[in-house]
């Protein structure tokens, strides 16, 4: 979401510690929740895992917090916000059950498996007036955040072309990422749904025109979306900007690294680049461009990871409601339908 200036009290009345349910706490359902702790606003009051194992780790971090074993258990404790890190297919009817029951929802990406699901949810979020995020975490690096600050002074003048790449040299290692009824989608949906939040995102969010992909499966076109899910996508976005987005992403892609990840804007009068280092997943620099000069604008170490969720626990606990930014959400997950061709 876009940053916000402080909710004036008059908007909404703070909560006392809010209390949260986290519904999933695999590795990164534990690490969000550690993140929100770190916050110290918000009290973790229940956990639900359909492993035992994943619910005795999270248990380990908050031996307080109620074991239950649904979402409608967690919300039968009365929590305030539910944050949910389950298999993609359910984020949306689970994120639309905890906001027509009065939580606030912090959801895994993607909201949804189209932009119908997505819309539902952010609809839902409306008519609740609770805070709806999504973690779309690359937005909190520091090298994002200058990167924003700078397209938005207007420093780089006409901000004319956006090239994003995300290659991750190896894939999910569960098998539902590979249904597309389960997933929505393959890297597209998995690793592509950050790229066209960032560049949406940095260029304040313009009108979408003209939209192109080519997708493929273990080297060949994919031919069949409804039984296959894409490993390797190019796509080109239009906006009425004026702006050119370019995108690739893939999942085990001979790289000769983990992952190669970057967001580069170019503009009349200079350039910025986020880019990872040595193939990390974590680790960013960011630069700035004049023609055949740089400047560095960020350099690791950066804990971003969980930033996103400690901003929504924050948020929550000064009393925000809901944020019309989530609309947002919406317009990325149009442009991921129509790369999908659908």
């Amino acid at each position: 979401m876009t940053q916000h200036a402080p909710i004036k009290t008059s908007q909404a009345t703070a909560l006392a510690r809010p209390r949260l349910g986290f519904l999933g706490v695999g590795w990164i359902g534990r690490h969000r929740l550690q993140a929100m702790m770190g916050t110290d606003a918000v009290e973790v009051a229940a956990i639900a895992d359909p492993s035992p194992d994943m619910a005795a780790e999270a248990g380990k971090l908050v031996p307080e917090a109620t074991r239950v074993s649904s979402l409608d258990d967690i919300l039968d404790l009365g929590v305030d916000g539910v944050v949910i890190a389950t298999p993609s297919a359910m984020h949306a009817e689970q994120s639309i059950r905890a906001l027509e029951r009065g939580a606030a929802v912090f959801c895994q990406k993607p909201l949804g498996r189209n932009a119908k699901e997505v819309e539902a949810v952010v609809d839902a979020a409306h008519r609740a007036d609770r805070l709806l995020c999504v973690d779309l975490s690359y937005r909190f690096t520091d090298g994002m955040r200058r990167i924003r600050e700078i397209v938005a002074s207007g420093e780089l003048g006409h901000v004319y072309a956006v090239d994003l790449v995300f290659h991750n040299a190896y894939g999910p290692d569960k098998p539902w990422f590979y249904d597309p009824a389960l997933s929505g989608g393959g890297c597209v949906m998995d690793l592509g749904v950050h790229l066209v939040d960032l560049a949406l995102w940095v260029l304040d969010n313009p009108g979408i025109g003209p939209v192109s992909g080519k997708l493929f499966a273990a080297g060949r076109p994919l031919k069949d979306t409804a039984s296959q899910v894409e490993d390797y996508a190019v796509a080109t976005v239009e906006t009425d900007t004026g702006a050119v987005v370019q995108l690739a992403c893939s999942w085990k892609l001979q790289a000769g690294c983990d992952a190669v990840i970057a967001a580069t804007f170019y503009g009349t009068q200079g350039g910025v680049s986020l880019r990872n280092v040595n193939g990390s997943f974590y680790d960013f620099t960011a630069e700035r461009y004049w023609g055949t000069s740089r400047e560095m604008l960020a350099t690791p170490p950066d804990e971003w990871g969980g930033r996103a969720a400690a901003d929504w626990a924050s948020r929550l606990a000064a009393g925000e409601r809901f944020d019309p930014a989530a609309r947002e959400l919406v317009t990325v997950a149009r442009v991921l339908d129509r790369i999908y061709g659908r």
